[in-house]
């Protein structure tokens, strides 16, 4: 059999602290498989190039078989040229007494570059993952800038709001994480988030059921995960690295592997409508992979407080979409 031809693998924010504890994962397998070649092509800033260098040479040193080349470079074009999936790690960390709106500011005119540049040098068929915050705003702006990108390539990272909940679920039901499954986190990558239990199964049986109690599931739990990363920022200094690493690689192999039937998973997609929230939004939803696509879940749950939830993320996202209107094509 003759060899499989290496994928292309762009990788922004390369040296920053997801991109170090991701870059081993996928060059080990984690992502692709055990079988599938890869060329994983690093973008940092210039003044981040030595960093990124150093990473190049510990990878080198891993001796991977599977990582056939890499390119590092300061060029988004170099980067993204040829490449099957980009995963746009690099963004603009929020500083001290920075608004929210002047980080959409700042990253906005970053991801306008990154949008154009995939739309120009990355092939027919790339898909990208979103992970660099405000991850969903982020996506909706790169993806305006790519129009000639089908928008359903376009994926904005809810993965660690899930593992966040389905980790929570499973240590109030005293069970193993592997029994938690259909875990939704609806809307914005944001504190307004909404991780929903109605949906979700323990060991099979509705979580709701085997939760008995619904003032944690609408409370506690809420906030648990909304602010997770908010916790972690303050108990370490940093912001999540190894967490959001996983769900990285987590995220692209639930797109790129068909769905088990009966399950979903959680990922921000373009909206054409689905569970009345407005079309072109990039929002969280129960998704179903075929492998080659995607489909919004529509056979499920939302309750009265599940649609005031949705509602927040909505004009959340919409006020989002109005501040940064001047850089959408």
């Amino acid at each position: 059999m003759a060899p499989r031809a290496p994928l292309h693998i762009a990788l922004t924010g390369a040296a920053g602290q997801v991109g170090y504890a991701a870059a081993f994962r996928i060059a080990a397998g984690e992502m692709f498989g055990p079988d599938q070649p890869i060329v994983l092509r690093m973008l940092e800033i210039e003044p981040v190039m030595r960093q990124l260098e150093a990473l190049e040479m510990e990878l080198d040193d891993c001796n991977y078989p599977l990582l056939t080349d890499m390119v590092i470079t300061s060029d988004p074009g170099e980067a993204f040229d040829n490449t099957e999936w980009v995963v746009l790690l690099g963004a603009a960390r929020r500083e001290a007494g920075m608004e929210r709106a002047d980080l959409l500011k700042v990253n906005g005119e970053i991801f306008q570059h990154h949008g154009r540049a995939i739309a120009k040098h990355a092939r027919d068929d790339v898909r990208i993952l979103v992970v660099g915050n405000p991850c969903n705003t982020n996506c909706l702006i790169a993806r305006t800038n790519a129009p000639d990108v089908p928008a359903d390539r376009w994926f904005a990272m809810m993965r660690l709001d899930q593992n966040r909940a389905a980790n929570h679920l499973a240590r109030k039901a005293g069970v193993a994480n592997g029994e938690v499954s259909n875990v939704v986190v609806w809307g914005n990558h944001s504190a307004t988030q909404y991780p929903d239990a109605l949906n979700a199964r323990i060991d099979g049986r509705p979580a709701v059921e085997v939760i008995d109690d619904l003032q944690w599931l609408r409370g506690d739990f809420v906030r648990m995960v909304a602010q997770r990363g908010a916790a972690v920022i303050e108990a370490r200094g940093a912001s999540s690295a190894a967490s959001a690493a996983k769900a990285v690689i987590d995220s692209v192999r639930s797109i790129r592997t068909a769905t088990e039937s009966g399950s979903f998973v959680s990922h921000a997609v373009i909206s054409h409508g689905e569970h009345g929230v407005p079309e072109g939004l990039q929002f969280g939803f129960p998704v179903r992979s075929t492998g080659g696509g995607w489909e919004v879940v529509e056979e499920v749950q939302i309750d009265e407080f599940g649609r005031e939830m949705l509602r927040r993320n909505v004009d959340e996202l919409i006020a989002e979409r109005a501040s940064v209107s001047h850089l959408l094509t």
